[in-house]
């Protein structure tokens, strides 16, 4: 019998371990986090007397500062490679670790750190590192991420829940976004469109910029009554200034202006969110907004809106998905999706708001 196979047997059907404390390993990006969000709910319900403990990059922590499933916050530096967190990791004497990361790094922390009980997807040589080291799914590329994270869970007693992934939003950061968009004039009750046009992991998964703004501007003419807002981190300011140059003035470009906790803010207060397969159409899926999201390089089937399964867009082609960063040839999956089928798209959800 070959080790993988041992450990699968090991590891499979596993009794629910006994835990007083627990720490959650959270991915590094934003999608990523927002699906492993139903992870700490289930964890929450199998666990309701324990004391749960979710540890994340910095720039990440404020998705995770309302969540109601934990007790402690954890926010360390990735530039600084975990400087500290083995020692707070030792302090919390932790007797169970789930690790939704696949790196060596976060598990030998963990190790280090003496959590008891160490979770994880038996990855190189990391899985020396982890009881128990679970194999990924045999379905893992025809399943969605959220099921992949849960099947986890599975391995030490918990089943498969229907819970969503969902971000919780501070009251005051709630409150600045609607004192930022006061800024501009926008009737009551108008439809706001966001727009994100980027996506951090590559060009292959964002759509054209041109169409983006040929978008906005046949909403102007189509739903005058709306209004649009461009998101975006600083990282893609330049992009969004390009997009929105000489668009009317209910086309806002928001771009750069806000943190993530205000991003957040920003989406549930949209009524209609645009944008590739990213984090911030992730954020608006788990806030129950509605969703069109375009997918070129990448699968739906894997990382596309959960709540909203049937919210995106694509052109199949024989290439796709490739998961590639850059399309080496002339992106006919990105260019299969029009603009009129966009634009419909929006004008058929904003109908349904108002119906």
């Amino acid at each position: 019998m070959g080790v993988s196979s041992h450990l699968y047997k090991v590891s499979w059907g596993m009794q629910k371990p006994t835990a007083k404390k627990i720490i959650v390993r959270m991915p590094n990006w934003i999608g990523d986090v927002v699906m492993a969000t139903p992870i700490l709910t289930d964890l929450r319900n199998a666990y309701p007397k324990a004391s749960i403990t979710a540890i994340v990059v910095d720039k990440l922590a404020p998705m995770l500062d309302q969540v109601p499933a934990i007790d402690e916050l954890i926010p360390f530096s990735k530039s600084r490679k975990g400087k500290g967190l083995i020692k707070k990791l030792k302090e919390g004497s932790y007797d169970l670790g789930i690790l939704l990361t696949n790196s060596f790094s976060s598990a030998w922390q963990f190790w280090r750190g003496g959590v008891k009980k160490r979770v994880g997807f038996s990855a190189d040589v990391r899985r020396l590192l982890l009881d128990p080291p679970v194999l990924f799914p045999k379905k893992r590329e025809a399943q969605h991420l959220v099921l992949t994270y849960k099947h986890l869970l599975e391995h030490i007693g918990i089943p498969i829940s229907q819970t969503v992934p969902h971000l919780f939003i501070k009251k005051e950061k709630l409150d600045a976004a609607h004192k930022l968009i006061s800024r501009f004039t926008i009737p009551k009750d108008a439809p706001i469109i966001g727009i994100c046009p980027s996506a951090a992991y590559g060009p292959a998964k964002c759509w054209i910029p041109e169409r983006f703004r040929e978008v906005a501007l046949l909403l102007t003419q189509r739903a005058p009554e709306s209004r649009v807002f461009f998101l975006a981190d600083a990282s893609h300011k330049n992009l969004i200034d390009k997009i929105c140059l000489k668009l009317p003035k209910t086309v806002l470009n928001l771009a750069g202006q806000t943190d993530l906790g205000m991003l957040v803010a920003i989406i549930s207060i949209c009524s209609v969110f645009l944008a590739n397969d990213s984090g911030p159409m992730h954020i608006a899926d788990s806030l129950g907004v509605p969703v069109i999201a375009l997918f070129g390089s990448t699968d739906p089937i894997v990382s596309g809106p959960y709540r909203q399964r049937g919210a995106f867009l694509q052109r199949k082609v024989v290439c796709s998905p490739c998961f590639k960063k850059v399309c080496p040839i002339d992106f006919p999956c990105m260019k299969g999706i029009s603009v009129e089928h966009v634009l419909n798209r929006i004008l058929d959800l904003l109908a349904k708001r108002e119906s």
